[in-house]
């Protein structure tokens, strides 16, 4: 049966933990000095004076790369607990697992062989 009493540790837990970052925002906000000027507006980046425009694009080798990583870590994350559990889990979930690994894989060779990779090589 469902009790719901036993979720106490949790749910003072949550409401700590909701509380916390309101209150920070919160005291942030009433003592935080308030002034407004021209060196408000500037960007700043190390004490050093801006030179020319703060807006730079990007080359996309270095979001193909982020994209790369997150992909293949998210992978690493689903993986993981089936590799500790994988002594109790049975034949069935090691092809789930296989399939999982060959569908990442299957993407990897087609973004090599479509050359979308161009950019992460130079």
């Amino acid at each position: 049966m469902f009790l719901l009493y036993e979720y106490d540790i949790f749910w003072a837990f949550l409401i700590i933990s909701s509380v916390i970052p309101i209150l920070a925002f919160l005291i942030s906000g009433i003592l935080a000095p308030i002034s407004k000027g021209p060196e408000k507006l500037l960007s700043y980046e190390s004490g050093i004076e801006p030179m020319g425009d703060a807006w730079l694009q990007f080359r996309i080798r270095y979001y193909m790369f982020a994209l790369v990583f997150v992909v293949f870590d998210v992978e690493t994350v689903f993986l993981y607990p089936w590799a500790m559990s994988f002594d109790v889990s049975g034949v069935f979930i090691f092809t789930k697992a296989l399939i999982f690994v060959l569908i990442i894989i299957v993407g990897l060779v087609y973004a090599w062989r479509n050359e979308h990779w161009n950019g992460l090589s130079s």
